[in-house]
């Protein structure tokens, strides 16, 4: 169903888990009801999904399971990259069987792979599926704007680019310059920057789906030509859970899963392990703003 060019909000969805650690379906379902009574123009299954954790029966159920409960109401993203290229290629195939509409691939992370491998690592992907697919670049694995263009030119399936390798801004608008003709550019990295990626030629954003409301509010305001009023949202409303997200490795998974607790979208706020839970100060800071932005 996924059209080119898809742009908006596509807001990463977090897997629940019950209270032994296994998929909580219902929480799962009521999370993507949430997110696309929120106005969201697409959902996602990636790295903010703890996906890396899921057996690759697991990635199966969830695919299933989101792409039921969405019913075609809007684009589903499902992440396929891996450390191989028979691998990503599996998991793309397996994705796109089972109903996703579009594919996010990161190059491999594992070592140094050069730049011709990097290539046909794609372009393996883009022959064995018939859906587009993200490029994703990220600090683990950046794709320089020249490489991603090359990219493109060489998978036909290849349509897209995340951007959230830093600085973000500074890489959206080298992407713009250098391939915004060949892929639409959407932003990431928790849409920390939505408002600067947008001026610089970003058509859309991937942040957490705990705040999907603000975002689709600042993405409205911002298309309209209410720059100001987009900017006083994201900072009252987005910028302070985005802040405490990243004040230690992982924190994002814990704050993200404790505010859907709390308003009542997801039972536990289980994160998978191994993980680093909040400290204590973390944890009232959280709560403050919890408090403050949903009391």
């Amino acid at each position: 169903m996924a059209e080119s060019p898809m742009q908006g909000v596509f807001p990463i969805l977090v897997t629940p888990f019950d209270d032994n650690s296994l998929i909580d379906e219902e929480s799962l379902r009521k999370l993507i009801d949430f997110n696309i009574d929120s106005g969201v123009h697409g959902l996602g299954v990636a790295l903010g999904s703890e996906v890396f954790k899921l057996s690759e029966a697991e990635r199966v159920k969830v695919t299933r399971i989101v792409v039921d409960q969405v019913d075609k109401r809007v684009p589903v993203v499902i992440n396929t990259g891996a450390a191989g290229t028979d691998l990503a290629v599996e998991y793309s195939v397996t994705a796109e069987e089972n109903g996703a509409d579009a594919l996010m691939v990161m190059p491999p992370s594992f070592g140094p792979v050069p730049v011709a491998a990097v290539l046909e690592y794609f372009k393996s992907v883009s022959d064995a599926v018939g859906i587009p697919i993200f490029i994703q670049d990220t600090d683990a694995s950046p794709v320089p704007a020249a490489l991603a263009r090359s990219i493109a030119e060489e998978s036909e399936n290849v349509r897209y680019i995340k951007v959230e390798s830093l600085p973000t801004p500074a890489k959206v608008a080298a992407a713009s310059a250098e391939a915004g003709d060949a892929l639409t550019i959407f932003g990431g990295a928790g849409g920390s920057y939505f408002i600067e990626e947008m001026r610089r030629g970003s058509q859309g954003t991937m942040p957490f789906c705990t705040q999907s409301e603000e975002f689709v509010q600042v993405w409205d305001l911002f298309q309209s030509g209410d720059e100001e009023k987009a900017r006083s949202v994201f900072e009252s409303r987005i910028l302070p859970l985005n802040r405490i997200s990243v004040q230690s490795p992982g924190a994002h998974y814990h704050v993200h899963k404790e505010v859907l607790r709390q308003r009542g979208i997801i039972e536990t706020a289980v994160v998978r392990g191994p993980d680093a839970p909040l400290d204590d100060l973390t944890r009232r800071e959280l709560q403050g703003i919890i408090d403050e932005l949903y009391g």
